[in-house]
This record gives structure tokens, C-alpha cells and sequence, in this order.
């Protein structure tokens, strides 16, 4: 099961703030929805674990995830992989990162998934409705986190 994503976020800070936290593995894994545990094993390259609930599939899922930053400090990338009780999803996301005003920035994101397993035989609508709750509410906690100040 192929899912498409795209979404923005304006967030109250500069973008040099915006961006050293989201080439930060350690913030980034914070972000996630339901987080339970970041590992970090290198600069770009971090593992999650995460509470996930799709119709009647809930549990723990361990994804791994490599940080793809762009050499101009505009665009960041992400590859994610993992799963868990039998399933596997594929996901990359990405953010263009660009100055909306005075004092803040834009995050326009993108992202797709690939579900194989008990999650996508749960049904497209409620794997659809879950997997974008979860990446809206991974970009809507780095606007939240950053405009605290955090």
C-alpha cells in the first residue's frame, strides 16, 4: 500500500534555529508522535521506537532513520524504515526549509509510505487516516517545540 502526504508548517523562530534542530537526530526523534526511546548512533542516523495503533494492530514499532541533510541548509530529507509485529513500512519524508517573514520560517513537507503486513491488510482508510496523523503531529511537534523555544 502506496500513501502520499504533503503538508506546511510556519514556525516562530529563524531558520538557522530551525535548521540546526532538524539536522539533529536526538530533536528530531522527540518529535515523533508517541515516542518511546531515541538511539543515536551518528550524526545522521538514529533508531525510534514508537506506541503505534492501526485498527487492531497496536504495539511497539522500531524504526531506523537516516537524516539527509542538504548541503545548502534548504532542504532536508529523511529515509525511515522499520515496523514491527510482522509489518514492515517504508517511509521518506522531506522539508524544504525557507524564510517566511521576520523572524520565522516555512517548512513545506512531503511524504510517503509503504506499508507490507497485518497493518496493510487493516484497510486503506484506517492505515491512511493513522499514517497521516502520524506525520502531520512528527511536523506539527517541530513547530510547536521550536516556537517555545524549545
Amino acid at each position: 500500500m502506496n500513501l502520499q502526504y504533503t503538508g506546511e508548517e510556519v514556525i516562530a523562530a529563524e531558520k538557522s534555529t530551525v535548521w540546526r534542530a532538524i539536522t539533529d537526530p536526538a530533536w528530531v526523534g522527540r518529535c515523533l508522535p508517541d515516542v518511546v526511546d531515541v538511539i543515536v548512533h551518528d550524526p545522521t542516523h538514529f533508531d525510534a521506537v514508537t506506541q503505534v495503533a492501526v485498527g487492531p494492530v497496536r504495539g511497539k514499532f522500531k524504526f531506523k532513520f537516516e537524516l539527509v541533510p542538504g548541503a545548502a541548509g534548504d532542504r532536508m530529507d529523511m529515509k525511515i524504515s522499520g515496523g514491527g509485529f510482522g509489518s514492515a513500512i517504508d517511509l521518506t519524508a522531506g522539508a524544504e526549509v525557507s524564510e517566511a517573514g521576520a523572524g520565522t520560517t516555512r517548512l513545506n513537507w512531503s511524504g510517503q509510505a509503504v506499508a507490507r503486513g497485518p497493518v496493510a491488510a487493516v484497510g486503506g482508510r484506517v492505515l491512511d487516516a493513522q499514517a497521516q496523523k502520524l506525520i502531520t503531529q512528527t511536523f506539527a511537534n517541530v513547530r510547536e517545540r521550536l516556537s517555545a523555544g524549545g
